[in-house]
């Protein structure tokens, strides 16, 4: 049996996802742990897709370059360290942010599990990245201090990031690359921050189109497929 009148925050949970009817008995606890789990099942599956070989490398959308003031003089700086040192920083880059990001989970989903009742409501009735821009706020700070270690730990072994900085200091003394850019760590773990925000809005999107697609049963349940 379906029912149209609901509490206030089943209506704006049915409001999020285009939703008219609810199946009766669903109550504004279940409604927070759909969206939860929803949440959930989407940064789940953009760790998945970005942590695993090529995750990053293999897709055009997240895929790490060189740093847009280097990018400029990429021919120059082929020169100065071959086309084997520049394709070799390239590949490192984006492993490394790989191995950073399928160590995200665990941060994300603590950030599911601790969201207050104003964070659901404002998810619920924010915009179309309103939960994209949740896990930002709540997770980057830690996210970035998990990913840094890893992303050193990786470049420190074909001692790329040495060899980068080196160049980048130098460069950035005379005005040919961004200050924020000169720490090829730094700049890695940006990227790798980037690209897993990039996908969690992805997965904003598809959920927002279609909840019940995400396999949830308790979204099942509330809206009765």
């Amino acid at each position: 049996m379906y029912r149209t009148l609901s509490t206030p925050l089943m209506c704006i949970f049915l409001s999020l996802f285009g939703m008219t009817h609810v199946q009766a008995g669903v109550t504004d606890g279940e409604t927070i742990s759909g969206l939860k789990e929803t949440l959930t099942r989407g940064a789940e599956i953009a760790v998945n897709q970005l942590g695993q070989p090529n995750g990053f490398l293999g897709d055009s959308r997240v895929r790490i370059p060189l740093p847009d003031s280097i990018r400029s003089g990429e021919k120059l700086l082929r020169t100065f360290g071959g086309d084997k040192y520049a394709d070799e920083l390239i590949d490192t880059m984006n492993h490394a942010a790989e191995l950073a990001v399928a160590e995200a989970k665990p941060i994300l989903v603590n950030a599911v599990k601790n969201m207050s009742f104003d964070d659901a409501r404002g998810i619920l009735t924010g915009g179309d990245d309103a939960a994209t821009q949740y896990f930002k706020r709540a997770t980057s700070t830690d996210l970035t201090a998990k990913f840094l270690p890893i992303v050193k730990q990786s470049t420190a072994k074909v001692q790329l990031a040495d060899k980068y900085n080196k160049y980048a200091k130098k460069a950035s003394k005379y005005g040919l690359i961004d200050d924020k850019d000169a720490n090829l760590d730094q700049y890695v773990t940006g990227k790798a921050l980037d690209g897993l925000f990039l996908m969690i809005s992805e997965q904003e999107k598809a959920i927002r189109k279609d909840p019940v697609a995400t396999g949830s049963s308790l979204l099942k349940k509330i809206f009765g497929h």
